[in-house]
């Protein structure tokens, strides 16, 4: 056990990324410590020198809800959990954009149908349509996002 990661839940840690659940979920497992109310003693971080993260700009009673979100975030990327693997390429922030719109059937559902190109057929159409909508929808939601994103990418 020594050698796994040890992670403390707290807000004062580094936001938890993609890319860090990646990284942990492609390791050999992990030690996690989550705090109740006013977190651990500092004593005990000083000693063991976890790792903190930070599941995002709010507090919780303790820790155990950020847990379950690291775990649940990290196990999805296990091998044999997700039916189809490729489906995990194009999620939210594994190319540093969000997701593009998601439609299911029917094609036409209470006046509102499917874009056009989604049921034409035509693959790149398809792929090229889902690219700009990910793009505009990270530019309008997640400018941060959209600055690294456009930064790596020209």
């Amino acid at each position: 056990a020594a050698d796994l990661p040890l992670v403390y839940l707290t807000p004062r840690g580094q936001p938890l990324t993609q890319g860090r659940v990646r990284q942990l979920a492609e390791g050999p497992g992990m030690i996690l410590l989550s705090g109740r109310y006013e977190g651990l003693d500092e004593r005990v971080l000083d000693s063991h020198e976890p790792e903190e993260i930070s599941i995002g700009d709010f507090v919780l009673s303790g820790g155990e809800a950020a847990a379950i979100a690291l775990i649940d975030a990290s196990v999805r990327l296990l091998p044999g959990i997700v039916g189809k693997p490729e489906s995990l390429v194009d999620e939210s922030f594994e190319k540093g954009l969000l997701e593009y719109p998601q439609y299911t059937r029917p094609q036409d559902w209470n006046g509102r149908t499917v874009p056009d190109v989604l049921v034409s057929g035509h693959h790149k159409k398809v792929r090229a349509w889902r690219r700009q909508q990910a793009e505009d929808i990270t530019r309008e939601r997640r400018p941060d996002l959209w600055a690294r994103y456009a930064g790596n990418n020209g």
